[in-house]
């Protein structure tokens, strides 16, 4: 999960698996999978980035896997 932070100025952690699809408009807007939108303060290269972050620890020791 990823920390955002809504208009409004309330941080809250999100599941970064379930987005769909980010927008500009000025305000950056997460739209789920399931529909819910959550308008944020972080640019959607701020999301971006968090996420290749929180992807990084969550992948950074598990075994390779020999496929020879």
């Amino acid at each position: 999960m990823i920390k955002v932070t809504n208009i409004n100025g309330i941080s809250y952690y999100l599941n970064c698996d379930l987005i769909e699809i980010m927008e500009s408009i000025p305000d950056t807007l997460i739209t789920l999978r399931d529909g819910k939108k959550h308008y944020v303060r972080e640019t959607p290269e701020e999301v971006v980035e968090k996420i290749i972050e929180y992807k990084k620890r969550i992948f950074v020791d598990l075994p390779l896997i020999n496929k020879g």
